[in-house]
């Protein structure tokens, strides 16, 4: 597991507490800043998935 994955799953989980925290007290821009942390969190995830990919196609060549 690279950086950006774990970056990217922490932000992922991060943003949904955040989400459901503002659901919790009725705070719409809470969890509307926690649905896009998990939108850039699973992007920095999937950034990170490619770099994987890419890594282990590079040594095993």
């Amino acid at each position: 597991m690279n950086k950006n994955q774990m970056q990217g799953t922490t932000k992922d989980i991060v943003g949904k507490v955040q989400e459901k925290a503002g659901k919790l007290v009725g705070n719409e821009d809470q969890q509307i800043k926690g649905l896009d942390k998990q939108v850039s969190g699973k992007l920095q995830k999937t950034v990170g998935d490619v770099q994987e990919i890419i890594t282990d196609k590079v040594n095993s060549i």
